[in-house]
């Protein structure tokens, strides 16, 4: 941790995010940033109809494909050299492959690195394998713990009744678990959504029109090639592009994301309020600190820092998918520099989801309270009342439960008197005179099954 670092991602937070710098730091788009560069001479290498490009032997391959396995902060910095005077990212990358291979047998084929390329060539593509690894290795796999645990406690709490919460106000029952399920049903659609996305590339050079490709090579099918080697990568080609990849599966990405976070920070938010009401307890760590004056405080952290980096993820996710969008004709700049904040956004997304995992693990459910609370409160049945009064045909159910229990304190003594009042048919009065506010939850415990059947 560095604590002059400018971003608590890289200064407080540093060692929870360890595993996004695989994805998403300057020395992962480096590293990429080669792959790409070496997949491609390799590709070209293979291709008969070049004759000035030999075929590769399988060490030859093995050797150019090292210096991706054992590419390090070393080489990194080797580039950052170049770069010093080059003032120019990827033709470092370029200069530094060429000086790779300088005493190697594939010293003659060092003007095929970056052969018929413009930098958003490489770039590109380096973003969508940083892309695709940062979301379905790491992003994802966290994101599905913590549904997996919401799940797991929406099952143990799906007959748990409590009083609901309309308007702010008390409404009719339902169960913990239930409430927890409609998270988790949100959260999965998402999910499957993210697992769907495609990660699109494009070399075609300056342009997009394969100009440089059809000026040294006419006779050969560069379309096919370039598809070739896009999905050889793992990404989609995309056929029509400027010198640029249009974003436009970065922006899906990023909104997808979104929608994501926003489901947690509407979570994060309600089981920071059933904090409040004491339906959860936390429990109490050895040595934490809740308040720095008040010693009994417990306070729910962990939720108050996800709704925060959730916050933080979405403003940033939101500007990139508006800006990546857009760019001025055949290309600007201003992209490359927008792109590097990719893994400032995944961070705070990424804490948030870790934090909501941590502040999960520490809530116990106060049956005790939450059912006391909804025993208490007889005025809620008057919904089922009113609706079994419409059935029998009664005059004015809703006003006459209106005038019995709005702004009044009603206990099971009224409400049963009221329901004796009335001319039911004898199955629907005693239905109604057996039911208490802790029963009354419709089919609350048997909604949580749809969460499952989701899988």
């Amino acid at each position: 941790m560095s604590l002059t670092a400018l971003s608590p991602l890289d200064g407080r937070y540093s060692d929870q995010l360890s595993a996004l710098r695989e994805s998403f730091s300057e020395w992962a788009l480096m590293k990429y940033r080669v792959m790409v560069e070496i997949e491609w001479l390799i590709h070209l290498s293979a291709n008969e109809e070049i004759h000035e490009l030999r075929a590769f032997t399988s060490d030859e391959r093995d050797f150019l494909r090292n210096l991706v396995t054992n590419f390090d902060e070393h080489e990194a910095l080797e580039i950052k050299k170049i770069e010093a005077t080059t003032k120019h990212d990827v033709k470092a990358v370029e200069y530094y492959l060429k000086e790779k291979i300088a005493s190697s047998s594939l010293a003659s084929c060092k003007e095929f690195i970056h052969f018929a390329c413009t930098s958003e060539d490489i770039n590109n593509l380096a973003y969508g394998l940083m892309l695709k690894q940062g979301v379905r290795n790491v992003w994802l796999p966290l994101a599905s713990e913590m549904v997996a645990l919401v799940s797991k406690m929406a099952e143990q709490t799906k007959a748990v009744a409590m009083l609901a919460h309309t308007h702010g106000q008390p409404a009719s029952p339902t169960t913990l678990g239930k409430e927890l399920a409609v998270f988790v049903y949100r959260w999965q659609r998402q999910l499957h959504h993210i697992e769907q996305l495609q990660y699109l590339g494009k070399c075609n050079g300056a342009v997009g029109n394969y100009n440089a490709h059809i000026a040294a090579y006419p006779q050969l099918p560069w379309e096919d090639i370039s598809r070739q080697f896009i999905e050889h990568l793992g990404l989609t080609f995309n056929p029509l592009t400027t010198q640029i990849e249009s974003h436009d599966y970065m922006a899906e990405i990023f909104h997808a994301i979104v929608r994501f976070n926003n489901i947690t920070l509407d979570f994060v938010r309600d089981v920071w309020m059933y904090i409040s009401f004491e339906y959860f307890q936390q429990r109490i760590e050895a040595g934490e600190v809740g308040s720095s004056t008040m010693p009994h405080k417990v306070n729910p952290i962990q939720f108050e820092n996800a709704e925060a980096n959730l916050v933080l993820s979405n403003a940033l996710f939101d500007c990139l998918a508006n800006k990546l969008m857009v760019s001025r004709l055949q290309r600007d700049l201003s992209d490359s520099s927008a792109q590097r904040n990719l893994g400032v956004g995944f961070g705070h997304s990424y804490l948030a989801l870790d934090a909501t995992i941590k502040g999960v693990r520490k809530l116990r459910v106060n049956e005790q309270l939450i059912h006391q609370e909804l025993g208490n409160d007889w005025k809620i049945l008057g919904e089922a009342i009113q609706t079994v009064m419409r059935k029998n045909g009664c005059d004015n159910p809703y006003e006459k439960l209106k005038e019995l229990t709005r702004g009044r304190e009603n206990d099971e003594v009224d409400i049963k008197e009221f329901i004796n009042s009335l001319q039911l048919v004898p199955e629907d009065k005693q239905r109604l005179l057996q039911l208490l506010p802790t029963t009354y939850i419709g089919l609350a415990p048997s909604l949580v099954r749809h969460i499952f059947q989701a899988d």
